[in-house]
């Protein structure tokens, strides 16, 4: 079931628009999300995990600003050329209006350092192109979640707001006039004619931050346009059934890397909830541990080694600074912080009342042994990148291994981060198991030749614990945990990180009995059953669309490649008009679900369209 369409205009209720109404711009440092009638209801800057400016995404007070037609209209939207310059076009009864929206990725001399020179400022042109349209424009900024309601006033080609810990300009070509609250403007344009609109930000103390003239917003909007462009150009080369997703798959992925660190936000957004009116409710602006070795799969595939080596120098530099002999920790800030502590947002009501709005994440100082695993694995892809790694991150590596040898019998939260019990979860086992077999791959390169022995005895023993107390005979599966009886799509992966051939009958048997068990009427992966109780949470929760790809690629490491096309297939189907994947999808209605745009989906689509187009092959560990 194909989920894209075009956005159909005329509402002005924010938080019932839909996820998958949004679209995503990024310069590297910061995102925003614009909502398919002209509204920007998102906006942390200079950073992804900045208090929001405009948070109308998670209240009708949070703030916004819309630029859209007066009156009714129809809604068109596209990415300009291979770059996130959104375009939007409104269609209306008297003539036709185009609207461009970008952060302003600055000068651009070496597209590897793309954004290096972001100069944290959003762009909007609005277009007549055709007849003459009615606009209208409100800015109603709120900074720090919709605590602050600054105050406004005029200058010369525009307005400073004042308030709270940052001063904002807006430059515009068009005369704007200051309410109690909010500024607004109406005016019409005909064929030919053009208004232009920015915003910039600076720090309380120091000077408000000049006002842009109408050629300097154009000017750094096609810049923006040259710069997404040419970093396209150079990174980008895969060529497959499905070439086009890909790529914009990569530059999605590219988008939400902040650039000063290489570290990959896990979402743009927070607390987009995974139930309506649920619980289950996040912060996915940092960087997660578990993502490396997927996320280097795939920047290997859809941008270039550059960005798959900036990502684990981050990761290796954050995690580096923890203390291995305990649990390794499982998220970092995007600059490298460790306290990433969960508070709420009580004054927001939260994305159609969904609460609560969580700021931090609770989940960073749980134990979760797959980590382990992923960093080694992800260098283990890198090697002939890190050959220039120097003593330390060697020797932190050597120390992974020797903790996942050391720690793999223990319980842990998992993957998933239950906030349940901790229980031995298979796939936390199978990622100890990676750790080791990576370990020993690399011992040569590591200068490790005396662990090599205790290394690989230990994964065998890690190895006949999965088999013997993983596997279910009568669920003919790998279950979720040992000794209990429930599916989890984690045993999609054994096969895609080599722990067994995917051709191996107990593999045969665990990829049905997902895609039986796990699969919804829409032909959607679920994590796992949520009645379990396994994640000590109230509620339900969405399929996932991460997991949807995991089966699609198990089916083509199987050989089933037309059956794992088919599930592909449905699982693309949930894109956005403009080509994003939400983290999940309600069963019921088919509606996007979660924070977005999600990182690990476009991830899982990158990786599993690269093994579709693969030689049939089963490869993987032997027994």
């Amino acid at each position: 079931m194909d989920q894209r369409r075009p956005g159909a205009g005329g509402s002005s209720s924010t938080t019932a628009t839909a996820i998958a109404d949004y679209a995503l711009l990024s310069d590297r440092h910061s995102a925003a999300l614009v909502s398919t009638s002209g509204s920007v209801d998102w906006l942390c800057m200079p950073r992804f995990d900045s208090p929001s400016t405009f948070g109308a995404l998670l209240g009708e007070d949070a703030g916004h600003w819309s630029i859209r037609p007066v009156g009714g209209f129809r809604v068109e939207r596209e990415y300009v050329a291979a770059s996130l310059v959104l375009r939007t076009t409104f269609v209306t009864a008297q003539g036709v209006l185009e609207l461009r929206d970008a952060l302003s990725l600055g000068r651009t001399d070496d597209p590897h350092r793309l954004g290096e020179h972001a100069p944290h400022v959003l762009l909007r042109s609005v277009a007549c192109t055709e007849g003459s349209v009615a606009v209208e424009v409100r800015f109603r900024p709120r900074p720090e979640y919709g605590l602050i309601a600054p105050a406004l006033h005029a200058v010369d080609g525009g307005l400073v707001a004042s308030g709270g810990a940052a001063r904002l300009t807006v430059s515009s070509t068009v005369p704007l006039e200051i309410g109690r609250d909010d500024a607004h403007a109406r005016f019409e344009l005909r064929s030919g004619e053009l208004a232009c609109f920015a915003l910039r930000q600076g720090p309380l103390g120091a000077p408000s931050p000049p006002v842009m003239s109408g050629p300097a917003i154009a000017g750094a909007i096609e810049e923006t346009v040259d710069g997404w462009g040419r970093w396209s150009a150079q990174h980008q080369h895969y060529q497959g059934r499905w070439r086009e997703l890909v790529h914009h798959s990569g530059r999605v992925l590219q988008a939400m890397s902040y650039q000063p660190t290489g570290a990959i936000v896990a979402a743009a957004t927070t607390s987009l909830p995974e139930e309506i009116g649920g619980e289950r409710n996040w912060d996915y602006r940092y960087s997660w541990v578990r993502d490396a070795s997927l996320a280097m799969q795939a920047l290997w595939v859809a941008a270039c080694p550059d960005e798959a080596d900036e990502f684990f120098g981050f990761m290796a530099a954050a995690a580096a600074s923890a203390d291995v002999d305990g649990p390794l920790q499982i998220m970092f800030g995007i600059g490298g912080e460790h306290d990433l502590s969960e508070r709420t947002l009580t004054h927001l009501p939260g994305w159609r009342g969904s609460s609560p709005v969580r700021v931090g994440n609770g989940a960073w100082n749980q134990s979760q042994l797959d980590v382990y695993g992923e960093l080694l694995d992800s260098a283990h892809q890198l090697r002939d990148q890190l050959g220039h790694a120097d003593g330390p991150t060697r020797d932190f590596l050597v120390r992974l291994a020797d903790a996942a040898a050391a720690r793999w019998e223990e319980p842990d939260n998992g993957i998933w981060e239950v906030r349940g019990e901790a229980r031995h979860f298979v796939h936390s086992k199978v990622m100890c198991w990676v750790a080791l077999d990576r370990a020993v791959a690399l011992a040569d390169w590591l200068g490790a030749g005396e662990h090599v022995e205790r290394w690989a005895s230990t994964a065998e023993r890690i190895r006949t614990a999965v088999l013997t107390d993983g596997w279910d005979e009568r669920m003919g599966a790998f279950t979720q945990s040992f000794g209990r009886p429930d599916l989890d799509a984690t045993a999609l992966l054994l096969p895609i990180v080599g722990f067994l051939p995917a051709d191996d009958p107990r593999m045969l048997s665990t990829i049905d009995a997902v895609r039986d068990g796990l699969t919804d009427g829409r032909g959607l992966v679920r994590r796992y059953r949520t009645e379990t109780g396994v994640d000590g949470l109230a509620g339900e929760e969405g399929t996932f669309l991460l997991c949807t790809f995991w089966l699609a690629h198990a089916l083509a490491l199987a050989g089933r490649t037309e059956e794992g096309s088919q599930v592909f297939e449905r699982a693309i189907g949930y894109r956005n008009d403009v080509d994003l994947l939400a983290e999940e999808v309600d069963s019921a209605t088919g509606e996007s679900l979660g924070n977005f745009p999600q990182a690990f989906s476009h991830i899982g689509l990158v990786n599993a369209a690269w093994a579709l187009e693969q030689p049939a092959t089963a490869g993987g560990a032997e027994e």
